[in-house]
Protein backbone atom coordinates (compact mmCIF):
# COMPACT_ATOMS: atom_id res chain seq x y z
CA UNK A 1 0.00 0.00 0.00
CA UNK A 2 1.48 3.38 -1.01
CA UNK A 3 1.72 6.38 1.30
CA UNK A 4 -1.32 8.12 -0.21
CA UNK A 5 -3.49 5.04 0.21
CA UNK A 6 -2.25 4.59 3.76
CA UNK A 7 -3.03 8.23 4.57
CA UNK A 8 -6.51 7.93 3.10
CA UNK A 9 -7.17 4.73 5.06
CA UNK A 10 -6.03 6.35 8.31
CA UNK A 11 -8.18 9.39 7.62
CA UNK A 12 -11.21 7.19 7.01
CA UNK A 13 -10.47 5.21 10.17
CA UNK A 14 -10.32 8.42 12.23
CA UNK A 15 -13.56 9.63 10.66
CA UNK A 16 -15.29 6.40 11.60
CA UNK A 17 -13.92 6.59 15.15
CA UNK A 18 -15.20 10.17 15.42
CA UNK A 19 -18.66 9.10 14.24
CA UNK A 20 -18.83 6.14 16.61
CA UNK A 21 -17.69 8.21 19.61
CA UNK A 22 -20.03 11.11 18.86
CA UNK A 23 -22.98 8.76 18.40
CA UNK A 24 -22.14 6.94 21.63
CA UNK A 25 -21.96 10.29 23.43
CA UNK A 26 -25.31 11.29 21.92
CA UNK A 27 -26.86 8.09 23.23
CA UNK A 28 -25.48 8.84 26.71
CA UNK A 29 -26.98 12.32 26.59
CA UNK A 30 -30.30 10.86 25.45
CA UNK A 31 -30.28 8.66 28.57
CA UNK A 32 -30.11 11.89 30.60
CA UNK A 33 -33.81 12.33 29.72
CA UNK A 34 -34.46 9.40 32.05
CA UNK A 35 -32.34 11.12 34.68
CA UNK A 36 -34.27 14.36 34.42
CA UNK A 37 -37.55 12.43 34.61
CA UNK A 38 -36.49 10.61 37.78
CA UNK A 39 -35.11 13.74 39.48
CA UNK A 40 -38.22 15.73 38.73
CA UNK A 41 -40.61 12.94 39.70
CA UNK A 42 -38.75 12.25 42.93
CA UNK A 43 -38.62 15.90 44.00
CA UNK A 44 -42.36 16.40 43.40
CA UNK A 45 -45.49 14.73 44.74
CA UNK A 46 -46.71 11.27 43.79
CA UNK A 47 -49.99 12.60 42.41
CA UNK A 48 -48.12 14.32 39.55
CA UNK A 49 -45.73 11.54 38.51
CA UNK A 50 -47.48 10.50 35.29
CA UNK A 51 -47.55 14.14 34.23
CA UNK A 52 -43.79 14.43 34.90
CA UNK A 53 -43.04 11.33 32.81
CA UNK A 54 -45.29 12.47 29.96
CA UNK A 55 -43.63 15.87 29.83
CA UNK A 56 -40.14 14.37 29.69
CA UNK A 57 -41.22 11.94 27.00
CA UNK A 58 -43.04 14.47 24.86
CA UNK A 59 -40.65 17.41 25.11
CA UNK A 60 -37.94 15.21 23.64
CA UNK A 61 -40.26 13.69 21.02
CA UNK A 62 -41.75 16.98 19.86
CA UNK A 63 -38.43 18.74 20.30
CA UNK A 64 -36.66 16.23 18.06
CA UNK A 65 -39.08 16.93 15.22
CA UNK A 66 -39.07 20.70 15.70
CA UNK A 67 -35.28 20.84 15.89
CA UNK A 68 -34.91 18.67 12.78
CA UNK A 69 -37.32 20.69 10.66
CA UNK A 70 -36.46 24.23 11.82
CA UNK A 71 -34.07 24.48 14.77
CA UNK A 72 -31.00 22.79 13.29
CA UNK A 73 -31.02 25.10 10.30
CA UNK A 74 -31.41 28.20 12.47
CA UNK A 75 -28.54 27.06 14.65
CA UNK A 76 -26.02 25.74 12.17
CA UNK A 77 -27.05 26.92 8.72
CA UNK A 78 -25.21 29.55 6.71
CA UNK A 79 -25.58 32.55 8.98
CA UNK A 80 -25.97 36.31 8.90
CA UNK A 81 -24.31 36.46 12.33
CA UNK A 82 -27.53 36.13 14.29
CA UNK A 83 -29.19 32.97 12.99
CA UNK A 84 -28.80 30.42 10.21
CA UNK A 85 -30.70 30.82 6.97
CA UNK A 86 -30.31 27.45 5.21
CA UNK A 87 -30.00 23.73 5.96
CA UNK A 88 -33.56 23.35 7.23
CA UNK A 89 -34.37 19.64 7.61
CA UNK A 90 -30.84 18.84 6.37
CA UNK A 91 -31.61 20.24 2.94
CA UNK A 92 -29.04 19.16 0.39
CA UNK A 93 -27.86 16.10 2.31
CA UNK A 94 -27.82 12.75 0.51
CA UNK A 95 -30.04 10.45 2.54
CA UNK A 96 -28.77 7.43 0.63
CA UNK A 97 -25.19 7.69 1.87
CA UNK A 98 -23.08 8.39 4.95
CA UNK A 99 -22.72 12.02 5.99
CA UNK A 100 -21.26 13.69 9.10
CA UNK A 101 -24.39 15.87 9.28
CA UNK A 102 -26.46 12.90 10.45
CA UNK A 103 -24.12 12.28 13.38
CA UNK A 104 -23.91 15.97 14.20
CA UNK A 105 -27.70 16.30 14.04
CA UNK A 106 -28.42 13.50 16.50
CA UNK A 107 -25.79 14.86 18.91
CA UNK A 108 -27.25 18.37 18.75
CA UNK A 109 -30.82 17.07 18.97
CA UNK A 110 -30.25 15.52 22.39
CA UNK A 111 -28.78 18.85 23.55
CA UNK A 112 -31.90 20.68 22.38
CA UNK A 113 -34.02 18.17 24.27
CA UNK A 114 -32.03 18.91 27.42
CA UNK A 115 -32.67 22.66 27.13
CA UNK A 116 -36.40 22.01 26.83
CA UNK A 117 -36.70 19.52 29.67
CA UNK A 118 -34.99 21.85 32.18
CA UNK A 119 -38.07 24.08 32.05
CA UNK A 120 -40.34 21.22 33.11
CA UNK A 121 -39.00 21.03 36.66
CA UNK A 122 -39.51 24.67 37.59
CA UNK A 123 -43.09 24.60 36.28
CA UNK A 124 -44.01 21.22 37.72
CA UNK A 125 -47.30 20.33 39.44
CA UNK A 126 -49.49 23.12 38.08
CA UNK A 127 -48.94 23.51 34.30
CA UNK A 128 -51.44 22.49 31.64
CA UNK A 129 -50.05 19.65 29.55
CA UNK A 130 -51.08 21.23 26.25
CA UNK A 131 -49.34 24.45 27.24
CA UNK A 132 -46.18 22.47 27.93
CA UNK A 133 -46.31 20.94 24.46
CA UNK A 134 -46.68 24.38 22.87
CA UNK A 135 -43.72 26.00 24.58
CA UNK A 136 -41.53 22.91 24.00
CA UNK A 137 -41.95 23.53 20.28
CA UNK A 138 -40.94 27.18 20.65
CA UNK A 139 -37.86 26.28 22.71
CA UNK A 140 -36.50 23.62 20.33
CA UNK A 141 -37.48 25.32 17.08
CA UNK A 142 -36.54 28.91 17.89
CA UNK A 143 -35.32 30.10 21.30
CA UNK A 144 -32.52 27.60 21.90
CA UNK A 145 -31.32 27.44 18.28
CA UNK A 146 -31.03 31.21 17.84
CA UNK A 147 -28.84 31.64 20.90
CA UNK A 148 -26.95 28.49 19.93
CA UNK A 149 -26.17 30.02 16.55
CA UNK A 150 -24.58 33.00 18.28
CA UNK A 151 -22.20 30.81 20.27
CA UNK A 152 -21.82 27.57 18.29
CA UNK A 153 -22.86 28.25 14.70
CA UNK A 154 -19.29 27.87 13.49
CA UNK A 155 -19.29 24.18 14.45
CA UNK A 156 -20.90 23.51 11.06
CA UNK A 157 -21.75 26.09 8.40
CA UNK A 158 -22.48 29.19 10.46
CA UNK A 159 -20.66 31.57 12.75
CA UNK A 160 -22.30 33.79 15.36
CA UNK A 161 -21.39 37.10 16.92
CA UNK A 162 -20.46 35.62 20.30
CA UNK A 163 -18.04 33.27 18.60
CA UNK A 164 -16.61 36.26 16.84
CA UNK A 165 -15.65 38.03 20.08
CA UNK A 166 -14.08 34.90 21.58
CA UNK A 167 -16.86 33.62 23.84
CA UNK A 168 -16.03 30.15 25.24
CA UNK A 169 -18.72 27.65 26.23
CA UNK A 170 -17.33 24.26 25.32
CA UNK A 171 -20.33 22.04 26.06
CA UNK A 172 -23.10 24.43 27.05
CA UNK A 173 -23.14 25.83 30.59
CA UNK A 174 -24.84 28.86 29.06
CA UNK A 175 -25.96 27.70 25.61
CA UNK A 176 -27.93 24.75 27.02
CA UNK A 177 -28.24 25.10 30.78
CA UNK A 178 -28.55 28.82 31.44
CA UNK A 179 -30.88 29.24 28.46
CA UNK A 180 -33.06 26.46 29.89
CA UNK A 181 -32.75 27.89 33.41
CA UNK A 182 -33.74 31.44 32.43
CA UNK A 183 -36.71 30.10 30.46
CA UNK A 184 -37.66 28.11 33.56
CA UNK A 185 -37.50 31.30 35.64
CA UNK A 186 -39.74 33.15 33.20
CA UNK A 187 -42.24 30.29 33.16
CA UNK A 188 -42.35 29.96 36.95
CA UNK A 189 -42.93 33.71 37.36
CA UNK A 190 -45.79 33.82 34.85
CA UNK A 191 -47.29 30.60 36.23
CA UNK A 192 -47.17 31.55 39.90
CA UNK A 193 -46.49 29.33 42.94
CA UNK A 194 -48.21 26.08 43.79
CA UNK A 195 -51.21 26.18 46.12
CA UNK A 196 -49.95 26.15 49.70
CA UNK A 197 -46.37 27.08 48.89
CA UNK A 198 -46.58 30.48 50.61
CA UNK A 199 -48.61 31.12 53.73
CA UNK A 200 -50.72 34.20 54.55
CA UNK A 201 -47.62 35.77 56.08
CA UNK A 202 -45.71 35.26 52.83
CA UNK A 203 -43.30 32.72 54.30
CA UNK A 204 -42.26 29.80 52.12
CA UNK A 205 -43.48 26.37 53.13
CA UNK A 206 -41.68 23.18 52.22
CA UNK A 207 -43.57 20.82 49.89
CA UNK A 208 -41.49 17.64 50.15
CA UNK A 209 -40.90 15.40 47.17
CA UNK A 210 -42.42 11.93 47.39
CA UNK A 211 -39.34 9.82 46.60
CA UNK A 212 -35.79 11.03 47.25
CA UNK A 213 -34.54 7.54 46.31
CA UNK A 214 -35.93 8.06 42.82
CA UNK A 215 -34.37 11.53 42.67
CA UNK A 216 -30.99 10.08 43.67
CA UNK A 217 -31.23 7.52 40.88
CA UNK A 218 -31.93 10.37 38.50
CA UNK A 219 -28.87 12.30 39.64
CA UNK A 220 -26.61 9.26 39.15
CA UNK A 221 -28.06 8.75 35.66
CA UNK A 222 -27.41 12.41 34.86
CA UNK A 223 -23.85 12.20 36.20
CA UNK A 224 -23.27 9.14 34.00
CA UNK A 225 -24.78 10.81 30.94
CA UNK A 226 -22.74 13.97 31.51
CA UNK A 227 -19.58 12.15 30.47
CA UNK A 228 -21.17 12.01 27.03
CA UNK A 229 -22.42 15.57 27.32
CA UNK A 230 -18.98 17.07 28.00
CA UNK A 231 -16.45 14.62 26.58
CA UNK A 232 -18.67 14.01 23.57
CA UNK A 233 -18.55 17.68 22.66
CA UNK A 234 -15.08 17.11 21.23
CA UNK A 235 -16.84 15.31 18.35
CA UNK A 236 -13.45 13.60 17.98
CA UNK A 237 -12.41 10.19 19.26
CA UNK A 238 -9.00 10.92 20.74
CA UNK A 239 -7.14 11.26 24.03
CA UNK A 240 -8.88 14.49 25.01
CA UNK A 241 -11.91 12.47 26.10
CA UNK A 242 -10.26 11.18 29.27
CA UNK A 243 -9.07 14.61 30.39
CA UNK A 244 -12.53 16.13 29.95
CA UNK A 245 -14.08 13.22 31.85
CA UNK A 246 -11.71 13.87 34.75
CA UNK A 247 -12.52 17.60 35.03
CA UNK A 248 -16.23 16.81 34.74
CA UNK A 249 -16.11 14.22 37.51
CA UNK A 250 -14.02 16.34 39.89
CA UNK A 251 -16.38 19.29 39.60
CA UNK A 252 -19.46 17.14 40.22
CA UNK A 253 -17.89 15.46 43.23
CA UNK A 254 -16.82 18.74 44.82
CA UNK A 255 -20.22 20.26 44.08
CA UNK A 256 -21.92 17.49 46.05
CA UNK A 257 -19.48 17.82 48.98
CA UNK A 258 -19.78 21.60 49.23
CA UNK A 259 -23.57 21.66 48.85
CA UNK A 260 -23.81 19.11 51.64
CA UNK A 261 -21.47 21.18 53.82
CA UNK A 262 -23.31 24.42 53.11
CA UNK A 263 -26.72 22.93 53.92
CA UNK A 264 -25.22 21.40 57.07
CA UNK A 265 -24.08 24.81 58.25
CA UNK A 266 -27.32 26.59 57.36
CA UNK A 267 -29.90 24.01 58.45
CA UNK A 268 -27.84 21.99 60.96
CA UNK A 269 -28.39 18.82 58.91
CA UNK A 270 -26.64 17.44 55.80
CA UNK A 271 -29.63 17.82 53.47
CA UNK A 272 -29.85 15.00 50.92
CA UNK A 273 -31.75 16.94 48.30
CA UNK A 274 -29.23 19.80 48.47
CA UNK A 275 -26.30 17.39 48.11
CA UNK A 276 -27.93 15.84 45.03
CA UNK A 277 -28.50 19.25 43.48
CA UNK A 278 -24.91 20.13 44.40
CA UNK A 279 -23.64 17.33 42.18
CA UNK A 280 -25.79 18.63 39.34
CA UNK A 281 -24.59 22.18 40.02
CA UNK A 282 -20.99 21.05 39.71
CA UNK A 283 -21.79 19.28 36.44
CA UNK A 284 -23.56 22.30 35.00
CA UNK A 285 -20.79 24.69 36.07
CA UNK A 286 -17.90 22.68 34.58
CA UNK A 287 -19.68 22.20 31.25
CA UNK A 288 -18.36 25.48 29.82
CA UNK A 289 -14.75 25.03 30.88
CA UNK A 290 -14.28 21.25 31.00
CA UNK A 291 -11.87 21.36 28.03
CA UNK A 292 -9.74 24.27 29.19
CA UNK A 293 -9.28 24.07 32.96
CA UNK A 294 -7.02 21.99 35.20
CA UNK A 295 -8.14 19.46 37.78
CA UNK A 296 -7.69 22.00 40.55
CA UNK A 297 -9.66 24.53 38.53
CA UNK A 298 -12.47 21.99 38.13
CA UNK A 299 -12.51 21.38 41.90
CA UNK A 300 -12.75 25.12 42.56
CA UNK A 301 -15.51 25.61 39.98
CA UNK A 302 -17.56 22.68 41.29
CA UNK A 303 -17.01 23.56 44.93
CA UNK A 304 -18.18 27.13 44.47
CA UNK A 305 -21.15 25.86 42.45
CA UNK A 306 -22.12 23.66 45.39
CA UNK A 307 -22.20 26.67 47.70
CA UNK A 308 -23.93 28.91 45.14
CA UNK A 309 -26.73 26.44 44.40
CA UNK A 310 -27.76 26.16 48.06
CA UNK A 311 -27.74 29.93 48.58
CA UNK A 312 -29.59 30.45 45.31
CA UNK A 313 -32.32 27.93 46.17
CA UNK A 314 -32.91 29.68 49.49
CA UNK A 315 -32.89 33.16 47.92
CA UNK A 316 -35.23 32.33 45.03
CA UNK A 317 -37.63 30.49 47.32
CA UNK A 318 -37.67 32.88 50.29
CA UNK A 319 -36.89 36.31 48.91
CA UNK A 320 -37.87 36.32 45.22
CA UNK A 321 -40.81 34.03 46.10
CA UNK A 322 -40.54 32.08 42.88
CA UNK A 323 -41.74 28.50 43.35
CA UNK A 324 -39.24 26.15 41.70
CA UNK A 325 -40.02 22.61 42.95
CA UNK A 326 -36.73 21.02 41.83
CA UNK A 327 -34.30 23.95 41.97
CA UNK A 328 -33.94 24.09 38.18
CA UNK A 329 -33.33 27.83 38.02
CA UNK A 330 -30.56 27.62 40.61
CA UNK A 331 -28.89 24.50 39.21
CA UNK A 332 -29.08 25.36 35.52
CA UNK A 333 -29.56 29.11 35.27
CA UNK A 334 -27.43 30.44 38.13
CA UNK A 335 -24.74 27.76 38.15
CA UNK A 336 -24.61 27.74 34.37
CA UNK A 337 -23.84 31.46 34.50
CA UNK A 338 -21.21 30.90 37.20
CA UNK A 339 -19.52 28.15 35.22
CA UNK A 340 -19.39 30.32 32.11
CA UNK A 341 -17.85 33.21 34.01
CA UNK A 342 -15.40 30.79 35.64
CA UNK A 343 -13.77 30.18 32.25
CA UNK A 344 -12.56 33.77 32.46
CA UNK A 345 -11.03 33.03 35.86
CA UNK A 346 -9.72 29.45 35.68
CA UNK A 347 -9.17 28.97 31.95
CA UNK A 348 -5.55 27.89 31.40
CA UNK A 349 -5.54 29.87 28.15
CA UNK A 350 -6.61 33.44 28.96
CA UNK A 351 -8.06 33.10 32.46
CA UNK A 352 -7.47 35.83 35.02
CA UNK A 353 -5.76 33.46 37.48
CA UNK A 354 -3.38 32.34 34.73
CA UNK A 355 -2.19 35.83 33.82
CA UNK A 356 -4.74 36.45 31.10
CA UNK A 357 -6.18 39.65 32.56
CA UNK A 358 -9.83 40.63 32.49
CA UNK A 359 -10.49 40.35 28.76
CA UNK A 360 -11.82 36.78 28.70
CA UNK A 361 -13.87 37.36 31.82
CA UNK A 362 -15.48 40.37 30.15
CA UNK A 363 -16.29 38.36 27.03
CA UNK A 364 -17.81 35.59 29.16
CA UNK A 365 -19.94 38.16 31.00
CA UNK A 366 -21.27 39.47 27.69
CA UNK A 367 -22.34 35.94 26.75
CA UNK A 368 -24.00 35.36 30.11
CA UNK A 369 -25.95 38.63 29.92
CA UNK A 370 -26.95 37.99 26.29
CA UNK A 371 -28.31 34.57 27.26
CA UNK A 372 -30.34 36.02 30.12
CA UNK A 373 -31.73 38.88 28.03
CA UNK A 374 -32.67 36.57 25.15
CA UNK A 375 -34.06 33.55 26.98
CA UNK A 376 -35.75 35.37 29.86
CA UNK A 377 -37.11 38.17 27.68
CA UNK A 378 -38.47 35.98 24.89
CA UNK A 379 -39.61 33.41 27.44
CA UNK A 380 -41.74 35.94 29.31
CA UNK A 381 -43.40 36.94 26.06
CA UNK A 382 -44.14 33.38 25.01
CA UNK A 383 -45.45 32.30 28.42
CA UNK A 384 -47.75 35.33 28.66
CA UNK A 385 -48.99 34.62 25.12
CA UNK A 386 -49.73 31.00 26.03
CA UNK A 387 -51.47 32.15 29.22
CA UNK A 388 -53.75 34.43 27.22
CA UNK A 389 -54.57 31.83 24.55
CA UNK A 390 -54.55 28.12 25.42
CA UNK A 391 -54.03 28.80 29.12
CA UNK A 392 -50.97 28.00 31.22
CA UNK A 393 -52.24 26.74 34.58
CA UNK A 394 -54.63 23.96 35.56
CA UNK A 395 -57.66 24.64 37.75
CA UNK A 396 -57.38 24.72 41.53
CA UNK A 397 -59.36 21.48 41.76
CA UNK A 398 -57.04 19.69 39.31
CA UNK A 399 -53.94 20.95 41.10
CA UNK A 400 -55.15 19.74 44.49
CA UNK A 401 -56.23 16.35 43.20
CA UNK A 402 -53.14 15.92 41.06
CA UNK A 403 -52.34 16.33 37.39
CA UNK A 404 -52.11 12.57 36.83
CA UNK A 405 -55.86 12.13 37.13
CA UNK A 406 -56.92 15.57 35.89
CA UNK A 407 -54.65 15.75 32.83
CA UNK A 408 -54.01 12.09 31.99
CA UNK A 409 -56.81 10.06 33.57
CA UNK A 410 -54.53 7.64 35.44
CA UNK A 411 -52.39 7.18 38.53
CA UNK A 412 -48.65 6.48 38.64
CA UNK A 413 -49.09 4.25 41.72
CA UNK A 414 -52.40 2.51 41.09
CA UNK A 415 -53.93 1.01 44.19
CA UNK A 416 -52.22 3.40 46.63
CA UNK A 417 -53.84 6.38 48.31
CA UNK A 418 -51.82 9.29 46.94
CA UNK A 419 -54.12 12.29 47.08
CA UNK A 420 -53.46 15.15 49.48
CA UNK A 421 -55.03 18.53 49.99
CA UNK A 422 -51.74 20.41 49.63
Amino acid sequence: MDMQSTSEALTQLQTNIDIVWTCLAAFLVFFMQAGFAMVEAGFTRAKNSVNIIMKNLLDFSIGSIAFFIVGFGLMFGVTNGFFGTTDFALSGVDWAGPDWNFTFLIFQTVFAGTAATIVSGAMAERTKFKAYLVYSVFICAFIYPVFGSWAWGGLLNGGGWLEGIGFVDFAGSTVVHSVGGWLALAGAIVLGPRIGKYGPDGKARAIPGHNITLAALGVFILWFGWFGFNAGSTNIGDGEIGRIAVTTNLSAAMGAVMAMATSWVLSKKPDGSMALNGALAGLVAITAGCYGVSGYGAIAIGGLAGVIVVLSVFAIDRYLKVDDPVGAVSVHGVCGAWGTLAVGLFGIDGGLFYGGGLHQLGVQAIGVLAAFAWAFGVGLGIFYLIKLTVGLRVSKKEEIRGLDVGEHGMEAYSGFQIFTTS
